[in-house]
């Protein structure tokens, strides 16, 4: 999808097309905070006629949180995902800073997952915003080389969300993931094998999905920089830095070579949430805080598994503390659970078990070990096996 969550803003606010807009940081209050500022009816009709200036902005932005997506208006300053927010500013000050909406962000990418399983059923979901599909025997699907059935989808997808996307086409999913970005936004960009040397071998060996900034930095330490250099190398010497799995992998990647299928049905490890803070929080002098977004982050993960079916036993928590430390404890019920509560009084006896006298950047909460809910047996006392006695909400800590 293109630049999925900006664009989804953009159907709220119709007026924000072709401006730069980043997507990232704070909590989902600015649709109120908007309307109030701006005096205008209640209601998301009323949202369109926001004027540009009511707009909260880049520059005046506050906090260490990171951009999610940003609209290529915005990109076009060097603005982009995963950057510091105050960073960014400093490149575009005067865009447009929303938070992410994540409700609205999980309805459409059900929606225009949807829309392509209508149109070609075989499809392996990538997370929010991206799948890849096996036309191989969908009819018509190797039409102009695939080119008429990526139409398709296009149309379906936009009919039915009013978004964009950008399909690469080619033999495998490794090179259909490079090629999905040659030709952003609402681009189809066709690769056979025939055009590896041409279209893939120029590209950076960070192209490859997989290839990482610390493997990339290694590549350019042994004067490999891209994905032709790579495949000249000999198999031998990948291996020998990248060690036997790596370095064989390196190799048949620079090959364009990948048998993966298609996956249509996985199942999930675990399921979590987490939240950075926007400022550093300390356990006791913002116990009030902490405990809200403790609880919330619990309700959030049981309202994952309830949702799509699952239930868990191993709950878990993440810290990360102001110097960028990060420990991680788990506690392990002999039940299986989706229940909020249980959830969070688990979890508080994990937190227990972690120090909490510096201040705290990040928090999170994970439940693990899933099975199906319709395979569990769930007892209403499953909150009662753990290995200590469970408070009520861990007011001790939070």
């Amino acid at each position: 999808m293109d630049a999925f969550f900006a664009s989804i803003e953009l159907l709220r606010y119709p007026q924000l097309k072709g401006l730069p807009v980043v997507i990232g940081g704070g909590r989902r209050r600015v649709d109120e905070a908007l309307q109030k500022a701006s005096d205008v009816a209640q209601g998301e009709r009323a949202l369109r006629f926001i004027p540009l200036d009511e707009f909260p902005r880049l520059k005046d932005y506050v906090g260490r949180g990171v951009i999610t997506t940003a609209t290529y208006a915005a990109r076009q300053f060097g603005v982009g995902s995963a950057m510091g927010m105050m960073k960014a500013a400093k490149l575009c000050p005067d865009a447009i800073v929303l938070p992410v909406d994540f409700d609205e962000v999980r309805k459409y990418s059900r929606a225009f997952k949807e829309a392509i399983r209508e149109v070609a059923p075989l499809v392996e979901d990538r997370g929010v915003d991206e799948v890849y599909v096996d036309f191989t025997d969908v009819p018509g699907g190797q039409r102009d080389g695939g080119r008429s059935l990526a139409r398709l989808l296009q149309r379906s997808i936009l009919e039915k969300t009013g978004l964009t996307c950008s399909i690469g086409v080619a033999p495998n999913k490794l090179i259909a993931k490079m090629a999905s970005e040659f030709n952003k936004p609402n681009g189809i960009s066709i690769v056979q094998e025939a055009d590896l040397q041409t279209m893939i071998w120029p590209l950076a060996c960070r192209k490859i999905n997989g290839i990482g900034p610390k493997s990339d930095a290694k590549l350019a330490a042994l004067n490999i920089q891209t994905i032709g250099e790579l495949a000249a190398q000999e198999i031998g010497r990948l291996i020998d830095n990248f060690g036997q799995a790596t370095g064989a992998w390196m190799h048949d990647a620079a090959w364009g070579r990948d048998t993966r299928p298609v996956v249509t049905e996985s199942e999930p490890v675990s399921m979590s949430r987490e939240t950075t803070f926007e400022r550093d929080l300390h356990a006791v002098r913002d116990k009030t805080e902490l405990g809200e977004v403790f609880t919330r982050l619990c309700e959030k993960v049981a309202e994952d598994l309830q949702r799509k079916g699952y239930v868990g036993k191993t709950i878990g928590i993440k810290l990360r503390y102001d110097n960028f430390q990060s420990v991680t404890r788990d506690q392990t019920l002999t039940h299986y659970t989706a229940d909020a509560k249980i959830i969070r009084q688990i979890a508080g006896l994990a937190l227990k078990r972690v120090p909490l006298t510096q201040k705290l950047r990040l928090l999170g909460v994970r439940v693990g070990t899933l099975l199906k809910a319709e395979e569990a047996t769930l007892p209403a006392s499953a909150g009662a096996t753990a290995e200590e006695p469970v408070p009520p909400y861990m007011d001790q800590l939070f």
